[in-house]
């Protein structure tokens, strides 16, 4: 107890709390720009909290963490276009229930579940910390490879009335992964031999391309209005309403915060876990991707408790969980401070405090949300579409290049729009592509590390974690197959291609 009144007496101070409101300020921002990642938001800084103490330095940095990875569903509920990796498994039905006159209900969905999912993450990293690192120290690389294969059978959920179709995008997305030097032993693959591509395909144009390029490739085509409509009435979070989305935050914070956890994983599989197992553990399950606010809780809750979950790893063994969380760890060796177990010993004002913090952030983050989703609305809805979509290439050309200042991660994100393009004229969805790229890494690393562990034997697939996961797997490559031969075949539309029906409406 009177480390927390540490950390609550050194969270009291003005600086702290004026740089953690500036934080979830500059997060925002950050996280609302296609491109610019929480990582980049992070980084740029990260100078800036050299001249303050630890503390202040921290929550500023968890502010911007915080607010970037939650701001990142706000364009990707309003315009199809993900402001951050993890906010990509919220277009299907974010961008639905826009398009259905929804924005303001799927924006407070949106940042409800991500600081239910936040605070619920925190809540668990500061009691649970050590018994969590300890027990990922556990997931080896055949744990992880286990883990990616489970997670790829996503593509089964994501894909559903068109499994064919998402397997071929699921594939294309393994095959995208694999550009560059080979994981274990560093030679070129796929690469034509440009220098380029010798980093591989960078995730975050690729991912704009595909997302919002196309898309606004797309509205450009219709010679149209962006279709986004105001409800008359104010919406209301009503106790029934909030019954109805506690399920999927609930089991969305709980997968987030423990995929997080894993070192290397982070909150971009654990949005796309979650919201497959939300949908799984649905009756009506058809209604997801179509415009569900279910499918935004789990997603949201998930990605937000993962942020948490990758402090953990970060705070007592000193090893990053996701890319933001290893610049958090310079923002403290900086300050002479060494990450891991002595942190909680030699500094509980600090570590208390970055817990509480960490809380403060999610609470701000919250009001600053909540009552903030109108004027997303208002400022998209009231933007011409002349304007808004050659204003969305603008932004992803910048974004894009700001990645690595590379002029060829602008080639690529527009060689991804077209891609994009292509495949949704033609049926094809683009979760499954996007998966693939996430997951392709991590599965083919683990699964050569096993396999050289091992000495090329397969016994590794009976330890308790690859195990437990492999059963898993099964199971839900069965249900899959279950649920499809229950279904009867598509006939109608898909959501996507009645989305792009020419409009009626006049360019305005």
């Amino acid at each position: 107890m009177t480390e927390w009144m540490d950390g609550l007496n050194a969270v009291a101070d003005v600086q702290v709390l004026l740089m953690l409101v500036l934080g979830v300020l500059v997060g925002i921002v950050v996280g609302a720009l296609p491109g610019i990642s929480a990582t980049v938001g992070v980084a740029l800084l990260l100078p800036f909290t050299f001249a303050l103490e630890p503390l202040a330095g921290m929550v500023l940095l968890l502010g911007i963490y915080g607010g970037a990875v939650y701001a990142g569903s706000i364009p990707a509920i309003l315009i199809r276009a993900p402001g951050t990796p993890a906010s990509a498994a919220t277009v299907a039905d974010g961008h639905a229930m826009t398009q259905q006159g929804k924005g303001v209900q799927a924006l407070k969905i949106s940042v409800l579940a991500s600081c239910i999912g936040g605070l619920v993450g925190v809540v668990l990293l500061a009691f649970f910390s050590p018994f969590i690192a300890e027990f990922a120290l556990g997931f080896g690389s055949a744990a992880n490879f286990m883990l990616a294969l489970f997670a790829l059978t996503i593509i089964a959920s994501v894909s559903e009335g068109r499994m064919v179709k998402g397997l071929i995008s699921g594939f294309l997305g393994l095959g995208l992964a694999m550009i560059g030097l080979d994981t274990i032993q560093g030679f070129p693959r796929l690469t034509f031999d440009s220098a380029d591509l010798l980093s591989g395909v960078s995730f975050i144009p690729l991912m704009i391309g595909l997302f919002a390029v196309s898309e606004a490739f797309l509205q450009v085509e219709r010679v149209a209005k962006l279709d986004l409509k105001m409800r008359p009435e104010k919406f209301r979070a009503t106790p029934a309403w909030l019954r109805r989305m506690t399920p999927s935050g609930t089991l969305g914070s709980g997968i987030g915060f423990v995929i997080g956890v894993i070192p290397g994983v982070g909150g971009d599989i654990s949005s796309f876990v979650a919201y497959n197992e939300s949908k799984r553990l649905t009756k009506d399950s058809s209604k997801y991707g179509t415009g569900d606010p279910r499918g935004i809780a789990a997603a949201e809750s998930a990605k937000n408790a993962g942020t948490a979950g990758a402090m953990v790893p970060t705070l007592t063994l000193g090893i990053p969980g996701d890319v933001t969380s290893a610049v958090l760890i310079g923002a403290l060796t900086v300050h002479g401070l060494q990450p891991g177990p002595s942190l909680f010993t030699g500094s509980p004002d600090l570590i208390y405090g970055v817990f509480i913090g960490f809380a403060l952030v999610y609470v701000v983050l919250f009001v600053l949300g909540w009552f903030g989703t109108t004027f997303w609305v208002r400022l998209i809805e009231g933007v011409p579409a002349r304007i808004l979509w050659p204003a969305v290439i603008v932004l992803a050309v910048v974004g894009s290049y700001a990645v690595r200042s590379s002029v060829f991660d602008v080639f690529v994100m527009f060689a991804a729009a077209i891609l994009g393009y292509v495949m949704t004229k033609g049926g094809y969805p683009l979760a499954p592509l996007i998966i693939g790229v996430i997951l392709g890494p991590i599965a083919e690393s683990g699964f050569r590390r096993a396999m050289i562990i091992h000495d090329g034997s397969l016994v590794w697939l009976l330890e308790p974690i690859p195990l437990v996961l492999g059963v898993l797997t099964l199971a839900s490559i069965g249900f899959a197959i279950w649920r499809a031969r229950r279904q009867p075949p598509l006939l109608a539309q898909t959501e996507e291609e009645k989305m792009h029906e020419p409009s009626r409406e006049d360019v305005r």
